[in-house]
């Protein structure tokens, strides 16, 4: 069961983060509707907000404010949702559906589904900067920019897509399935965490503990929607179950089987907390329960 007050933290950042996306383009932008309408069509579409959800929680175990880590909470969902748009084109994935909804580009259309994906990635950086407006040092927001590019980019999320479509091709072990979940899932939760941090200026020490954290629960939620996939209700999920199997694309059950993957999300899970409580986090309360709340996840 989950934490009462964990659901009330989760659903309360959530609704932050929802409002202040609902007009995260300033109104001297001038954007041309049909591309607003697109982007702020996905952006709105619900989801947990875990990236979110992250970050705050990271900078909050530091001693730093929601408002001070709100403009990058944004940012990470923004940078989610581009790649959830692209994720579902058809010359990706080719989905017709996400969180219950028709996916971007057939409301929209293929050209600007791709141009809505664009916008977010961009803009994304655009509300990274302006953390410095609210007293985050130059060289911490410099930073959270140099995390962002390369945890979403070629060496991080991008390259775990283009690994896993080559992979379509066949996987022939773990580790390359490993790699994949790293990238595509971990990197950009690694990235959330570790801007919480530098948000609250943490030691070289807590940031390696946040990276260790974030890791283990990055592949640990990967690995749980390889299961949901096969196990999970179709009307919580939002999505069609084995999907991946219909696809003939392999996951951690394929490799290992189901109860065994449950023990890696078990032990990744327990990796994940011992980090946290042997990394000098002053506060970790509320990311201990993240922990657990992922591991039981439904959907």
């Amino acid at each position: 069961m989950v934490n009462p007050s964990l659901s009330r933290y989760i659903e309360e950042i959530a609704q932050l983060v929802g409002d202040r996306l609902h007009a995260i383009i300033p109104d001297h932008h001038e954007v041309p509707d049909n591309l607003q309408r697109s982007m702020e069509y996905s952006l709105m579409a619900g989801g947990k907000r875990l990236r979110p959800v992250l970050v705050i929680a990271a900078a909050e175990s530091l001693g730093a404010s929601q408002e001070v880590a709100l403009p990058v909470a944004c940012a990470v969902e923004m940078v989610h949702t581009y790649s959830l748009i692209h994720d579902d084109l058809p010359a990706m994935d080719n989905d017709d559906y996400r969180r219950g909804k028709l996916t971007n580009h057939k409301v929209f259309g293929e050209a600007m589904a791709i141009l809505a994906g664009d916008g977010l990635l961009t803009h994304a950086f655009y509300s990274i900067a302006q953390t410095a407006r609210l007293g985050v040092p130059a060289s911490d927001v410099l930073a959270i920019v140099e995390d962002m590019a390369v945890y979403a980019g070629p060496s991080g999320m991008v390259g775990g897509q283009v690994a896993d479509m080559e992979g379509e091709q066949g996987i022939t072990d773990l580790e390359q399935l490993r790699y994949i979940h790293e990238h595509k899932t971990a990197d950009l939760i690694v990235f959330s965490l570790k801007a919480g941090g530098r948000i609250a200026s943490a030691t070289e020490q807590q940031l390696e503990a946040l990276e260790c954290y974030g890791r283990a629960i990055g592949l640990a939620f990967q690995i749980q929607d390889d299961i949901l996939d096969l196990v999970g209700d179709e009307s919580k999920l939002g999505k069609k179950t084995q999907s991946d199997v219909k696809q003939g694309k392999v996951t951690y059950p394929y490799f290992i089987g189901l109860e065994d993957s449950r023990a890696e999300v078990d032990r990744l899970t327990r990796v994940a907390k011992d980090a946290l409580t042997n990394g000098d986090i002053p506060n970790p309360e509320m990311l201990l329960d993240i922990a657990d709340y992922l591991l039981k996840r439904d959907h």
